[in-house]
């Protein structure tokens, strides 16, 4: 009634002389203005919240979701605020929800998902660039913050998760077999050179087995005994000459017995009459 106004500490009094805004901004305290001539409007200087609904846009790698994001933002410039923007509240949540359709659309489902920061740092540059000269409004923070997949894709991200664990299972199982099968074989070396060093791991491994009652310890033939059989027959594998097969004889064809013919001379013949044969016998 007598033009004393009190501005509280987080805002500023912007002044209107015959609805024309005066270059002096009012800080915080006791003021006075003309109350017939002047009117203070009053502009909280505080960070302000403002909550995204949530967007519904198809990503980049054609997967629907809803995106939700609040946004953080003050007041820098009230007279820009005022003058420029007739409700500045109402036209950052616009400018967020267009803001947050466009960067899904340009962003993959695993971007939206794993890489926060990146998608919340470009969501500020996106919706600071329009408020910030023109309006006297800066975006401190934007955060996502929440995403609602279809109920199909949590089934086959599920899927994937479980899939992929398994198969690094089985590598860290295989990579188990590897290491371990290096190490016996380095204990077979060394059980090789020394005999008694595997009798003395069977006797380890019989007094393991007893330590349970429950159960019933069939002791094995020792390993030195396997082995002195082993010697044995192959010692006397060695001693047996080994056996050739009977050769069988060579028949060759019949020949005709060879005849010796005998020349005789008549007893008291000449010694130049000539030789007679005997008589053949039949």
């Amino acid at each position: 009634m007598f033009g004393f106004k009190i501005i509280s500490q987080y805002e500023q009094g912007l002044v209107f002389h015959w609805g024309r805004l005066l270059p002096k901004v009012r800080g915080p305290g006791l003021t006075w203005v003309n109350p017939v001539s002047d009117r203070v409007r009053k502009v909280n200087m505080q960070i302000m919240v403002a909550a995204v609904p949530g967007q519904q846009a198809i990503t980049r790698d054609n997967v629907t979701v809803q995106v939700g994001a609040v946004v953080y933002y003050r007041v820098i410039d009230p007279a820009k605020a005022i003058v420029n923007v007739k409700d500045y509240t109402y036209a950052v949540t616009q400018v967020a929800q267009t803001s947050l359709r466009s960067v899904i659309g340009h962003s993959d489902l695993d971007q939206l998902l794993s890489e926060r920061e990146e998608i919340n740092t470009k969501l500020r540059d996106i919706i600071d660039a329009p408020t910030e000269q023109s309006w006297g409004i800066r975006v401190e923070r934007v955060e996502v913050k929440d995403i609602t997949l279809p109920d199909s894709m949590k089934r086959s991200m599920s899927r994937q998760a479980e899939a992929e664990r398994e198969r690094r299972a089985r590598v860290i199982a295989a990579d188990g077999e590897y290491q371990a099968s290096g190490k016996l074989a380095q204990a077979a070396d060394a059980m090789a050179a020394d005999p008694a060093a595997l009798q003395l791991r069977l006797l380890q491994a019989v007094v393991e087995i007893a330590s349970e009652r429950s159960r019933t310890v069939v002791v094995p033939i020792p390993v030195e005994l396997l082995r002195y059989f082993e010697r044995a027959g192959r010692a006397a594998s060695q001693a047996q000459p080994t056996a050739q097969p009977a050769a069988h004889p060579v028949r060759r064809p019949s020949q005709p017995a060879s005849s010796t013919l005998t020349l005789a001379r008549p007893a008291g013949a000449p010694a130049t009459a000539p030789l007679t044969a005997p008589a053949a016998a039949s």
